[in-house]
């Protein structure tokens, strides 16, 4: 199920929405969210929600574990077991091609049905577990809260890469309606009025973006791209280029909207996910408005722990490198990916170390 389909929209944002703001116990409001949350979950991969509850029950028991022991160990164990559910899932036929490719060897890939939204809640699991190592955040002993957490169906599918201690506080309190008589008039009051009209305008922001632009925008893309490279001129090949731009962010950009729109409809704050990427002035500036949640999880997760830039510059450069190719493999399972992540980690490098000492001498347009 998408966020713009008809059974979305009219059915399950309705009922759910109906159900969550009649619940006056925070305890029956986040019930509803699980159970809405799995439900989504189960239209499109009902097989896959096994996994899913699994990983909520692994993964509570290892923060538990984490906050009790505080050992490295206890940490690595779980972070180890996440990682390779996530890569049996995502990265198993990548690496058996790799294999068979470079030894010559026939190993059977299996192709196995990639699980939707796996690469984004796995990778909320790890930051809750390395965050409660840190002492960031604390343990989780509600095992209903953190399942809230793990599934909550607006952000589940495209992100953002929600970390726990950003929305640890609301999912064990939000505004409770009540009862008020004003004026000789008894009216039903509801104090998340305000975000719900709040996160109307968000989501159809990221509707109109989404269905409109990315899907007409993307038409246009796609038949250029049906006439084949040979048979087009250089300025519809420009054109091409410019309409795949323009849908990969309205679509993605526009799923975030809706994303913390309906988060915000539901009394949650989601990060911003896209601030106006195009208008950056340099590759560097991109990436901290383009996908803003992954960014932040790669440097706090990865980059920081490396080392970060303490360790001098040829230690830096590594781990510039090291991010950028995971950055690479998290967006697909190919080649591909690997080269692309590292094209633009080259090009951070560049802009890092040479080109702010030539910038004060370049026309500013370059």
């Amino acid at each position: 199920m998408v966020f713009s389909s008809i059974t979305f929209l009219f059915c399950f944002l309705p009922v759910v929405l109906l159900l969550y703001y009649v619940c006056r116990s925070i305890v029956w409001k986040n019930v509803i969210l699980l159970i809405a949350s799995l439900l989504f979950y189960a239209w499109g991969e009902p097989v896959y929600v096994i996994l899913m509850i699994l990983s909520i029950l692994f993964n509570y028991y290892a923060g538990r574990e984490i906050e009790a022991a505080h050992k490295k160990s206890s940490l690595a164990f779980a972070v180890i077991i996440n990682l390779l559910i996530l890569g049996y899932f995502k990265y198993s036929g990548f690496l058996v091609d790799t294999v068979n490719s470079i030894f010559g060897t026939s190993f059977v890939n299996k192709r196995l049905a990639l699980p939707i939204g796996i690469s984004f809640y796995t990778f909320q699991a790890m930051s809750y577990l390395i965050d409660v190592y840190r002492g960031d955040s604390k343990g989780q002993k509600n095992v209903l809260t953190f399942a809230v957490y793990i599934t909550m169906f607006p952000q589940l599918i495209a992100g953002p890469i929600v970390r726990y201690q950003t929305i640890a506080d609301q999912i064990k309190e939000r505004h409770e309606n009540f009862d008020q008589f004003t004026d000789g008039v008894y009216r039903f009051m509801t104090p998340d009025a305000d975000d719900f009209r709040e996160g109307i305008p968000m989501f159809v922001k990221g509707f109109f973006k989404k269905v409109v632009l990315a899907n007409v925008i993307g038409s246009l893309h796609t038949q250029i791209l049906a006439m084949g490279m040979s048979n087009i001129s250089a300025m519809t090949a420009w054109l091409g280029a410019l309409a795949y731009t323009l849908q990969i962010f309205n679509d993605f950009s526009g799923y975030s909207d809706m994303a913390i729109g309906l988060g915000r409809m539901l009394g949650f704050e989601f990060p911003k996910n896209f601030d106006r990427p195009y208008a950056s002035g340099s590759v560097t500036e991109f990436w901290r408005r383009w996908h803003i949640s992954l960014g932040t999880w790669f440097r706090e997760y990865v980059y920081i722990p490396l080392g970060g830039n303490r360790k001098g510059v040829k230690r830096q450069i590594i781990n510039l490198l090291i991010v950028w190719a995971l950055t690479g493999l998290w967006h697909g399972a190919a080649w591909n990916f690997v080269i692309w992540g590292l094209y633009y980690g080259i090009l951070l490098i560049f802009e890092k170390f040479v080109y702010v000492h030539l910038q004060k001498r370049l026309p500013k347009f370059l």
